[in-house]
């Protein structure tokens, strides 16, 4: 029970017995003055009554007056807890009921009906006494009804009951005043239960400032004994001994010292402190600007301190606090918590509890917490220049200022062939005895003295004798004084570095696979031959030589034979060409040949040399290849100007031999036919659109002519060019066709729009079928199917709101890829549509050989209407012939009310055109649909909704 639930109950209880105590209290007034009534009515009756039974009715009177005395008297002797019990309460109403019964018995059993003077006067005797009595107990509701209907039902009854013309009367003026009493009594319970409440408030209020005053006397009590066990402490003091003073008085200052150095030191420390009360979740900090950028205020651990912990450290800072809880384990963790300006610090945590509870429960925990960044940093520094110092390939010592060996690493040992064991402790001196070696070191000694560096090479011997040629440094380290504390010193074996440095010369100039000169080196001697022929007036010929279907070879043999055939290859040209100023492999299949002072007709014999020598049959392994290959020759100085123009107009010229069907060579000259830059470019902006979501897929609604309405809509793609701006897809389709990019793009695209027509679906406005146009590319792949089932299911998209739109040429490629493609769409549920209907091959066919829902009838039959009979009779046409096979109709290219009237006279299922609406955006194709939505109730003509 919680402590707001304790004080009502308290409440409670001290309110019920507080109106017991009221109730017994009031209870003698009351029977003494029945008492009292029922001796006059004895008296007024006597003559004219019954006397026994007066008699009688009186002694039941005084029994009952005494026996209420009696359990007034033992309920004030009683304790509280024992007032409580219920037989107290069953007694009081018991006594009251009879005490009511015996004043209502005097007008049934005493006052005789027929004499009005004593019926009148017994009846204003009893009257009273019950309405005072009623009153009295009017406080308490049950006590008023337990006295008042006892008095007043059974004679109030029985008066209304008599014959007598006198009776009744008597009855109703009791009803009468019964009820008057009723009601004082409501308003005077009320008065009282109020009255009660504000007293018993009162007097807890009485007794809470009792018992603050009983505490503060206590307190003040304490006070007063311990300021008088100070003054007698004092007292004491100042009786002791001078020398003692002046001792307690230094070892005060030299404690204030102390804990004014603490102080101090704990500040400079930025040591902060921490008290963590577990019952309320605060944490008292010091240093919290220090520690968290945080100002000084009260902070909770779970709101304020847990939240800033690093999320990777969370669990072992919960381990190490359960550990210290549960087995009293050292509190002692570094973790990471957040800086208020939003990096990471390193703290560590010391604490312990230093409060429990008796079930071992902790309750208050006290700590210290510290930044430890900057340890952290140097340990790692520390850790680092330690790996390095093992890892580095150079060997490294460090000397002490008389030279001796103090350290090595791995590869000092690895170099010189010496284990640390061998050298650590002695001086450093050469193993060598050359005379110039020895003298070198002289000169170095002498030069740390005054340059406190020296670097250069030095000739060593190994252990094993071997001489190497070693680049050495030396670095003198000085301490704050300036006197010399360490020499550290850092060497590498020439002989190795010269090696690899000739080796890695070669391979940055020379293809690793075909030993050739490289890209790299090939420019350079291009570069250098172009300035030399400017300056001397001779010729360069640029030869450059592309193998024919070499990806073919590749794909189908694979990496390691086309590698072999391009090393074959290599061969060939470097027998053939060895009085070549430059052979080089220029890119995977493409080789480059520079020649000097050769006429044209050399070059053309050259030329067909190098077809007639690549043209030769090529073993690999089991197979015998025939290769043929496309040259470009260009000119220096003829048309080109530079090395780079050179290089340019040659591979100009030998696209221009491979466009002609390969195998053949061509010379550059203005009049070629090239290939357009800008679609290049493209092509590679295109790739790059692909992957930074450059693509934008905007929808064309389909207004379905019955309902008047758009339950569908047409993906097309948009690409928002960086540079170009929206580009549409004319612009770039065929070249993403050529590419092979029409694949990712495709499925970008139909992942997009089954994204969102899911969204639509979902979350609204309503569901749109969403039709998406294919690539016969897609259609062959072997499972295309199965990835637009991935992708409805990814997108929880119900398959017959997808649509794909192909076209009549993919519908006549016999393949079998195709067809089975087309089959698992149809079983998935997802709607087929022929686009650009009517365009393409004549050939009806395919109607009935596969599963087409709809036809499109191609912007071309639409546009001209009005003007052209034949159209109209061609789309005439169409829609009978798609309605006879139970297809749909979609008409394309919808511009002008007079095409819209005459598509929905002949029956057309659905138009689209800007007549409807131009594709849109997401957002605006969006609302669009909430605008119909919003209109469902009042239609309006298509032009004026829908544009």
């Amino acid at each position: 029970m919680t402590g707001s639930e304790k004080d009502l109950s308290t409440a409670a209880v001290r309110q019920q017995l507080r109106q017991l105590d009221l109730l017994f209290e009031c209870a003698r007034l009351p029977q003494w003055l029945v008492m009292l009534a029922a001796c006059a009515v004895s008296l007024l009756i006597w003559q004219d009554g019954s006397q026994p039974l007066v008699l009688g009715w009186l002694m039941v009177i005084c029994m009952l007056t005494l026996l209420r005395i009696r359990v007034a008297r033992c309920y004030r002797h009683s304790s509280p807890e024992q007032r409580l019990r219920p037989r107290w309460s069953a007694l009081f109403y018991l006594g009251n009921a009879f005490s009511g019964l015996a004043m209502g018995l005097v007008h049934i059993l005493l006052v005789p009906v027929d004499t009005f003077a004593v019926q009148s006067a017994a009846y204003a005797v009893t009257t009273g006494v019950i309405l005072c009595v009623s009153i009295i107990y009017a406080h308490r509701f049950s006590a008023f009804f337990s006295f008042a209907l006892p008095s007043w039902l059974p004679p109030t009854l029985f008066l209304l009951l008599q014959d007598d013309p006198t009776s009744p009367y008597w009855g109703l003026m009791g009803t009468t005043l019964f009820c008057c009493m009723l009601l004082a009594a409501a308003f005077i319970n009320r008065s009282a239960r109020r009255s009660l409440q504000s007293d018993i408030h009162n007097e807890a209020l009485l007794h809470r400032l009792n018992e603050a005053h009983q505490q503060a006397e206590a307190l003040n009590i304490q006070l007063t004994g311990e300021i008088q066990h100070r003054r007698q402490a004092e007292q004491q003091l100042r009786n002791s001994h001078d020398a003692l003073e002046h001792r307690v008085a230094q070892r005060t200052t030299e404690l204030q010292q102390t804990q004014a150095r603490l102080s101090m030191a704990l500040e400079a420390s930025a040591l902060g402190l921490w008290d963590w009360d577990l019952r309320t979740d605060e944490v008292h900090h010091s240093h919290l600007q220090e520690i968290f950028g945080l100002p000084d205020t009260r902070l909770t651990m779970q709101g304020g301190l847990k939240p800033r912990v690093h999320p990777e450290d969370v669990e072992r800072v919960r381990a190490a606090l359960i550990a210290h809880f549960k087995h009293a384990t050292p509190y002692c963790v570094e973790y990471r918590v957040k800086h208020q300006a939003g990096h990471w610090v390193w703290v560590e945590d010391n604490g312990r509890a230093v409060e429990r509870d008796s079930a071992r429960r902790a309750l208050r925990m006290i700590g210290t917490r510290r930044d430890i960044t900057s340890r952290r940093q140097h340990h790692e520094q520390e850790r680092l220049a330690a790996t390095v110092f093992e890892a580095t390939s150079d060997g490294i010592f460090v000397l002490d200022p008389q030279r001796r060996i103090l350290a090595v690493n791995q590869a000092f040992s690895v170099i010189t062939g010496y284990a640390a064991n061998d050298v650590v402790g002695k001086a450093l001196t050469s193993a060598s005895t050359n005379p110039d070696t020895l003298a070198t070191y002289a000169r170095m000694r002498t030069t740390l003295l005054s340059h406190d560096r020296w670097e250069g090479e030095v000739q060593e011997q190994r252990r094993s004798g071997e001489r190497y040629l070693q680049w050495l440094q030396l670095t003198v380290v000085r301490n704050g004084a300036g006197d010399i504390t360490h020499y550290v010193g850092f060497f590498a074996d020439r002989t190795i570095n010269r090696q690899t440095e000739e080796q890695l010369r070669y391979l940055a100039n020379h293809d690793s696979l075909t030993q050739l000169a490289n890209r790299g080196l090939f420019t350079r001697t291009l570069a250098e031959a172009t300035g030399q022929a400017r300056t001397q007036g001779t010729g360069l010929a640029l030869l450059h030589i592309d193998l024919d279907r070499f990806k073919n070879i590749n794909e189908t043999l694979g990496h390691a034979q086309a590698d072999a055939l391009l090393r074959q290859v290599a061969d060939r040209l470097s027998a053939t060409l060895s009085d070549a100023l430059v052979l080089a492999r220029f890119s995977a299949d493409e080789f480059v040949v520079v020649q000097q002072d050769m006429t044209d007709n050399a070059l053309e014999q050259l030329a067909s040399r190098l077809l007639q020598i690549l043209g030769e049959p090529i073993r690999l392994g089991d197979n015998d290849l025939i290769i043929s290959a496309s040259i470009g020759i260009s000119l220096f100085p003829g048309e080109a100007r530079n090395s780079l123009q050179l290089i340019n107009q040659a591979n100009q010229a030998m696209q221009h031999a491979k466009h002609l069907g390969g195998n053949g060579f061509q010379f550059y000259s203005a009049q070629l036919p090239t290939r357009s830059t800008d679609r290049l470019h493209l092509e590679s902006d295109l790739r790059k659109a692909l992957t930074d979501d450059q693509l934008q897929v905007h929808y064309q609604p389909k207004l379905h002519l019955a309902s008047n309405s758009i339950n569908s809509a047409e993906a097309l793609v948009r690409w928002q060019h960086p540079t170009r701006g929206m580009l549409l897809p004319g612009e770039f389709i065929a070249i993403a066709e050529e590419t092979g990019l029409i694949l990712p793009l495709g499925e970008k695209v139909l992942r997009r729009a089954c994204i969102q027509a899911s969204q639509w679906l979902h979350t609204g406005p309503l569901a749109v079928r969403v039709a998406v146009n294919l690539s016969v590319q897609q259609l062959r792949q072997p499972h295309f199917a199965a990835l637009v089932a991935d992708i409805l299911t990814d997108t929880g998209l119900p398959s017959h709101l997808l649509e794909l739109e192909l076209t009549e040429s993919m519908l006549l490629e016999h393949s079998d890829s195709v067809a089975d493609n087309l089959a698992a769409l149809r079983q998935l549920g997802v709607e087929l549509a022929v686009d650009d209907f009517g365009t393409g091959y004549s050939s009806l066919a395919y109607l009935k050989r596969f599963p087409i829902r709809c036809l499109k009838i191609d912007r071309a039959f639409i546009c001209e209407l009005d003007e052209q009979p034949g159209d109209t009779a061609i789309v005439r046409a169409i829609i009978a012939m798609a309605h006879s096979m139970h297809m749909s109709v979609v008409a394309e290219g919808v511009e002008q009310e007079s095409q819209l009237a005459f598509l929905r006279s002949q029956g057309c299922d659905e138009v689209q055109g800007y007549l409807i609406s131009k594709p849109l955006p997401t957002d605006a194709f969006t609302r669009l649909l909430q605008q119909q939505q919003s209109q469902a109730d009042t239609p309006s003509q298509p032009s004026e909704t829908l544009s």
